[in-house]
């Protein structure tokens, strides 16, 4: 990120309090392993995926967030309960239908407040410092991604950065982890419904309002079984 690119969007909202974990999802990749399981409750090394964002989350000081859920949306509630376990307030946004990542937000915006949140799809492991993220100053109606190195199922990449900013695919391209910091503002004038992030995204790359940083360290979307179980050998490996 640079900072003449946000100053230019000044001016910049509090930091982080709140963070929204994203578990509405059919993990249609993962069946048979989904049919009975909400993908987020899938076991990785003897704890649900959810579990480990629930906790890194509570470990910098996020006491406040949200769960959309939907796709047996009942098994997450149950596990996860009011948070108290963890020593956070969970609450739960219902979606009867996956609404797509901006749906599911915007539908959730009321539970999150006036200042920025942290947004991290549950249905990823990574060992990125959500700590960074809860400081960073964030211009009004902007956003700011987490990239990684584009992995084997997604070797065309999603973006490319250029100077903390985000600019559409060029040569050089990378992945949306998954992982953002939101103005609630960015999702300003977009009506409840179902919605895909990406149309969101392209349209405050094109009002330079999109920045983003590269994660050099771990992250796997945990999409497949194979994956799962390539994750789980990892953890079990370094333990």
């Amino acid at each position: 990120m640079t900072a003449t690119n946000r100053q230019s969007l000044a001016p910049a909202t509090l930091s982080a309090t709140r963070a929204m974990l994203l578990a509405a999802g059919k993990g249609e990749r993962m069946r048979p392993l989904t049919l009975d399981t909400p993908k987020p409750l899938l076991p990785v090394a003897g704890k649900p995926l959810i579990e480990y964002h629930i906790e890194r989350l509570v470990a910098v000081g996020v006491r406040d967030i949200v769960i959309n859920v939907s796709w047996l949306g009942e098994q997450i509630e149950a596990y996860c309960g009011d948070g108290s376990r963890w020593g956070c307030d969970l609450r739960y946004s219902r979606e009867p239908e996956p609404l797509e990542t901006a749906g599911g937000i915007i539908q959730a915006l009321p539970l999150l407040g006036d200042n920025p949140f942290v947004l991290v799809n549950a249905d990823i492991w990574t060992d990125f410092d959500f700590e960074k993220l809860l400081s960073m100053p964030l211009p009004k109606q902007a956003a700011h991604l987490v990239l990684v190195d584009n992995p084997e199922h997604n070797t065309a990449g999603d973006f490319s950065l250029e100077a903390g900013s985000v600019q559409l695919p060029s040569t050089k391209t990378l992945t949306y982890a998954g992982i953002g910091l939101y103005d609630p503002l960015f999702f300003k004038g977009f009506a409840p419904g179902k919605r895909a992030l990406l149309p969101l995204l392209q349209r405050a790359i094109e009002e330079s309002r999109l920045f983003a940083e590269h994660h050099l360290g771990h992250w796997t979307d945990v999409g497949t079984p194979e994956r799962l179980e390539a994750l789980e050998q990892r953890i079990l490996a370094s333990n």
